[in-house]
């Protein structure tokens, strides 16, 4: 039976960055999402590229470039114009104004962006890629979509921690958790994985 989920567009490379469970925070000037936690979204991948740059930068303390590059070509398996995968929605509140120092970084780093003050954040967790993406038009907001449940995959989640110390979770299809035979954004010395073993 399929399964019907509510669906936001996202542009490159954050598309590809919520679903391979680097960017877990949302940022948006109205509460979309508040609407919807505890619930799942379909990420759908917009034709057009975030104009920003904010994300490189972040993700340069993570990774080095060429694995930045695998990881972008990565997030372009399933072309524009998709919904690629699935999330689940956390709570939604807004970033005071005020909000200043580490607690303001950490922010800036789980969403990939600047400038989060008086927007209204959303946590994002346990993402996957479908198996096939679902080709459909994007929206400005929220619309529904049918997941047909052979498109559906599971998720293993790989701990790690980043240079900066932060220990994070990545969600990786478990087809593909390795690339080019190295498990994908937590090769060694930039990060250390927190379970030794290979799933």
């Amino acid at each position: 039976m399929a399964q019907q989920v509510w669906c936001l567009s996202f542009r490159q490379p954050y598309a590809g960055l919520v679903l391979d469970g680097l960017k877990t925070v949302e940022s948006r000037w109205r509460p979309v999402l508040a609407p919807l936690e505890n619930q799942t979204l379909g990420i759908h991948i917009a034709q057009r590229d975030w104009e920003g740059g904010e994300w490189r930068q972040a993700l340069s303390g993570l990774m080095n470039r060429g694995q930045i590059q695998e990881l972008l070509e990565g997030g372009e398996r399933f072309g524009r114009g998709v919904v690629a995968g699935l999330v689940d929605v956390g709570g939604t509140w807004q970033c005071p104004s005020s909000l200043q120092g580490a607690e303001l970084q950490e922010l800036e780093q789980a969403a990939l962006l600047i400038g989060l003050q008086q927007k209204h954040l959303t946590r994002l967790s346990n993402p996957r890629w479908l198996k096939a993406p679902l080709s459909t038009r994007g929206g400005r907001d929220l619309w529904t979509v049918e997941i047909p449940p052979r498109a559906v995959t599971m998720t293993t989640p790989q701990r790690f921690t980043p240079i900066g110390g932060l220990t994070t979770s990545c969600f990786v299809p478990k087809d593909d958790l390795f690339l080019n035979n190295k498990v994908i954004f937590c090769n060694e010395p930039l990060c250390r994985r927190s379970n030794e073993a290979h799933l």
